[in-house]
C-alpha cells in the first residue's frame, strides 16, 4: 500500500506489516516517519531493533538469518535497513522477497531511504514486494504548503501567531523543515515558566525570539558559499564544528541547495537569462543575490559532480567511508564557492 508521510498515523494500526518502506529526501519528514513506525511498533511488543546501514558490501544472507531466527524469549524485533541508494541490488531484491513471501510474525522490517522515482515504483518486483507492505513516501512541502504546516507545528507547541508572523517564519526557514522547527523550539522556550501570551505573537515580536546575531548558521554558511565568499564561509564552517553542529544538517542544506539549481542551470545552459530563470523559479528574496551568484559561475556536470561528491560525505557521516566528514564538507563549500572550480577550469 502506498501512501504519503500526511496519512501514516491513520495507516498504523494492528495488526503490524511485515515490511514498512519510508522513501523520500527531506530529512526531517523521513526522521518523524520513521519514528511514527518505531513508536506503533512498539506498542506492538517489538521492544529489540537492530539497525544496519546498507551498501554494496551489505550482507544479505546475515538478514535472512537474522530475519528468519526464532526467539527463545518470545522478544519481537524490528530490523531497520538504511539505503544508501535508493534502491537494493539484485541479492537484496531476492533476500527482501524471500522475507515477505516467508514473514516471521516476531520480526518487522523498516527500510529508509533516498527518493525513488516511477521506474523503480512501477516494476513487478517493487509491486509484488510491497503488495501488503506500507511504503510511505516523503515529498518536500511546497512552498505554499509551508504556511499552514507551520501554523499546526506552532498551534501544538501553544503558540498563536499572526498570520505576517506565520509568512514572516516561512520566509525565514526558506523551506528547511529542520530550522522551522528549532525555530517553534526556541519560542516555545522563551515562554517557559512564564505562560504563553495572551494575545498572538506579531511578526515584529517572533523576529526577537528567532534572531540570534551573534550565532551564525546553516544559512549563513550556504549564503557565504553561494556569494563566493570562500574565507567567509570556512570560518563559519569551522564555527559550526566548534559549536557541536551535526553534520548532517550543513550536508542537507547544501544538497536541497543544489538539487534546486540544477533546474535552473539547465535552462542556464538553453540561454535563458539569469533574472528571468531566478523569477520563474519563485526563488526567495532575501536569496535573489546569492543564487544569481552562484547560477554567473557553476554549471550543470559540477552541480551533478558536488551531488556526487555529497553522497559520498553522506556516507562518510554515516561511518560507512573513512572520510572525515568535516574535510568533506571544506572541500564541497570551496569548491561550490568557487575557489576549486576556478582552478579546474585554469
Amino acid at each position: 500500500m502506498e501512501i504519503s508521510s500526511g496519512q501514516l498515523n491513520a495507516q498504523l494500526r494492528p495488526p503490524n506489516r511485515a515490511l514498512y518502506w519510508v522513501s523520500g529526501d527531506d530529512p526531517l519528514l523521513m526522521l518523524e516517519a520513521g519514528d511514527a513506525i518505531r513508536t506503533f511498533l512498539r506498542k506492538q511488543g517489538f521492544d529489540q531493533r537492530d539497525l544496519f546501514h546498507v551498501d554494496k558490501n551489505f550482507d544479505w544472507d546475515n538478514f535472512l538469518q537474522l530475519a528468519n531466527s526464532l526467539s527463545l524469549f518470545a522478544d519481537k524485533r524490528i530490523i531497520e535497513l538504511r539505503f544508501s541508494s535508493a534502491k537494493p541490488d539484485d541479492e537484496g531484491k531476492k533476500a527482501l522477497q524471500q522475507f515477505v513471501d516467508n514473514p516471521n510474525d516476531d520480526i518487522a522490517v523498516m527500510i529508509l531511504g533516498p527518493k525513488l522515482d516511477k521506474a523503480a515504483t512501477s516494476t513487478k518486483w517493487f509491486s509484488k514486494l510491497t503488495a501488503n507492505a506500507l511504503l510511505v513516501k516523503v515529498w518536500p512541502l511546497k512552498r505554499e504548503e509551508l504556511p499552514a504546516w507551520l501554523s499546526a507545528r506552532l498551534k501544538i507547541a501553544g503558540i498563536s501567531t499572526s498570520r505576517e508572523a506565520v509568512a514572516m517564519l516561512a520566509d525565514r526557514v526558506e523551506g528547511n523543515l529542520l530550522a522551522a522547527v528549532q525555530d517553534i523550539e526556541r519560542i516555545k522556550l522563551a515562554f517557559a515558566g512564564t505562560g504563553q501570551p495572551t494575545k498572538p505573537l506579531e511578526a515584529s515580536e517572533l523576529v526577537d525570539f528567532v534572531s540570534d546575531n551573534s550565532r551564525l548558521t546553516t544559512y549563513d554558511l550556504l549564503d557565504a558559499t553561494l556569494l563566493g565568499e570562500t574565507s567567509r564561509a570556512q570560518k563559519i564552517l569551522a564555527g559550526l564544528k566548534a559549536e557541536g553542529v551535526h553534520p548532517l544538517p550543513i550536508l542537507a542544506t547544501f544538497t536541497r541547495e543544489l538539487d534546486s539549481l540544477l533546474p535552473m542551470l539547465a535552462l542556464k545552459e538553453k540561454g535563458q537569462n539569469s533574472e528571468m530563470i531566478i523569477k520563474n523559479a519563485r526563488v526567495w528574496a532575501n536569496r535573489k543575490t546569492a543564487v544569481k551568484s552562484v547560477l554567473s559561475r557553476l554549471s550543470k556536470p559540477q552541480a551533478w559532480q558536488l551531488l556526487h561528491q555529497a553522497r559520498h560525505i553522506d556516507g562518510a557521516i554515516k561511518g560507512m567511508n573513512l572520510a572525515n566528514p568535516w574535510d568533506e564538507l571544506s572541500l564541497l563549500s570551496l569548491k561550490l564557492s568557487g575557489a576549486s572550480l576556478a582552478s579546474e577550469r585554469r
